[in-house]
């Protein structure tokens, strides 16, 4: 026993003599000691990327990296912090991320003031105990072993980052402590979109996490300033798709923005503020993106536009374009350049969509039907101008027609029915409502003009009556001015 004692001193002696010589060699003496000891974090730190930049333990620890005495080393006078908690493990971060001239000092151009803009973000909420923030730091880049971004080790590298987030974004019963309505299945969402499925094969470039949502700055969907706020959406996903260089390799169009900026819909969100109206993950899916395919596109559009998904569901053209392998909504519509509906869309002229598959020796029935509803189309709105013509000449010379201009309203309705009764291509169905609408017309303008006739029926009575008026009234002073004269000769006599 007393052998096995000496042997331990003279070990623990021997290893004391070792440390101190590499302590002596060694700038970081923290590093030294911590190395001896063993463990995980010592072997991490080596390949940090504050290391490589000359930064010591105490860099984020305090105390004296250069002393091997562990008193001296962690004297709290001397500025030893031990192990940062909550909140202070970013600030000890901000100390230099935020100091501009230390970053330059290091060589750095990694952008400043991250802790502020995360206190900012919607990871910035305090936690459950209301004494921390939610997230830090190191909850993204991890403590001793960071590394920059674009080194395939990171947790924040694009090809990582996604289980980074999910992490948390995944775990129902963590998740339901800070927000119980967020869905929890956005990492299976993602593994079926095309971004998820090639990142999982090992593509860096696309679209993840931080790609939509961003990284220090994240915001409420519902937050003006977001990445994702329906009107900043398009731009955001034309930060990748609208890249010409960047989209090489994948062989789409880059044009989508541009497209979906003159269209129907981006014209209502982009310049109307309309935050209702759909941008690309209307009908590209949100974590699950993907192109639709022929059968969805219908599907997708339907969403909103139900009725014209259900009566293009029974018309004829729902086998056609099926047997076709043609999208429904998009054959005649486009996809990101759909324009505003209107009836030149319908017809037989060489612009009108019905053309491009109907002609007098092709599926003639469907020109035949096409050329007839046109017609009706066009003899519905030529009734609907001349209808409103006559109110307006009516109401400007000042008649009551108030009647006939709320029956306007109801032509106006017949005509936007037309709109959508067109996708059944059912002249049955489409007939009676233009009829309707021409029946109203006919009766605005009969009316109206009934009320002009009295306009002008009523200013021939007074001007008649005018006449008569003054006539009488002339009459009266000849005759008034005849027995002045007559009066004064008998004064005279």
């Amino acid at each position: 026993m007393r052998n096995f004692r000496v042997i331990r001193t003279v070990a623990l002696l021997a290893s004391s003599a070792c440390m101190c010589i590499t302590v002596a060699m060694a700038g970081d003496q923290c590093l030294v000691c911590h190395e001896a000891l063993g463990g995980k974090v010592p072997s991490l730190y080596k390949n940090d990327v504050h290391r490589q930049k000359g930064i010591t333990c105490a860099g984020c620890h305090g105390g004296d990296a250069t002393s091997d005495d562990m008193d001296k080393a962690m004297d709290k006078k001397g500025g030893f912090a031990g192990v940062p908690k909550g909140d202070a493990i970013s600030q000890a971060c901000a100390r230099c991320h935020s100091d501009a001239e230390r970053m330059k000092a290091f060589g750095s151009s990694l952008p400043l003031r991250q802790w502020e803009n995360l206190q900012a973000s919607v990871h910035g909420n305090l936690s459950g105990v209301g004494a921390e923030h939610t997230v830090q730091c190191i909850t993204c880049h991890d403590a001793h072993g960071i590394v920059r971004v674009s080194n395939p080790s990171s947790p924040v590298y694009p090809l990582n980052v996604v289980r980074k987030c999910t992490g948390c974004h995944a775990n129902a019963g963590f998740m339901r402590t800070y927000n119980p309505s967020l869905a929890v299945d956005q990492l299976e969402k993602y593994r079926t979109s095309v971004h998820g499925m090639r990142n999982a094969g090992g593509d860096p470039k696309v679209a993840e996490c931080a790609s939509c949502h961003g990284s220090h700055s994240i915001l409420r969907p519902g937050d003006v300033k977001s990445r994702v706020y329906p009107e900043n959406i398009p731009a955001t996903c034309a930060g990748c798709h609208g890249n010409v260089a960047y989209m090489a390799e994948y062989k789409i169009p880059t044009d989508q923005f541009d497209k979906y900026a003159k269209s129907v819909h981006g014209v209502a969100l982009l310049q109307k503020h309309d935050a209702g109206a759909p941008a690309c993950n209307s009908c590209h899916g949100n974590h699950g993106a993907a192109p639709p395919g022929v059968e969805s596109i219908s599907n997708v559009c339907g969403t909103c536009h139900a009725l014209n998904a259900e009566l293009f569901a029974g018309s004829p053209h729902k086998k056609a374009f099926a047997e076709q392998k043609l999208p429904a909504c998009e054959t005649c519509h486009g996809n990101h350049e759909i324009s505003p509906a209107s009836k030149d869309l319908l017809g037989v002229s060489p612009d009108a969509v019905c053309a491009r598959c109907h002609a007098l020796d092709k599926n003639e029935k469907g020109y035949a039907l096409a050329q007839v509803m046109r017609r009706m189309v066009d003899s519905l709105e030529t009734m609907e101008a001349e209808s409103k013509g006559l109110v307006d000449e009516a109401e400007q010379k000042g008649m009551e027609i108030g009647e006939a201009k709320f029956k306007l309203r109801d032509v106006r309705q017949a005509r936007l029915e037309t709109r959508t009764i067109v996708h059944s291509f059912d002249e049955s169905k489409f007939r009676p409502v233009v009829g309707k609408g021409l029946t109203i017309a006919v009766s605005v303008s009969d009316e109206a003009r009934g009320v002009i006739h009295e306009f002008f029926f009523r200013r021939l009575g007074l001007g008649v009556s005018t006449l008569i008026i003054t006539t009488v009234g002339i009459c009266l002073l000849v005759i008034i001015r005849r027995i002045d004269r007559k009066q004064k000769k008998n004064a005279e006599t």
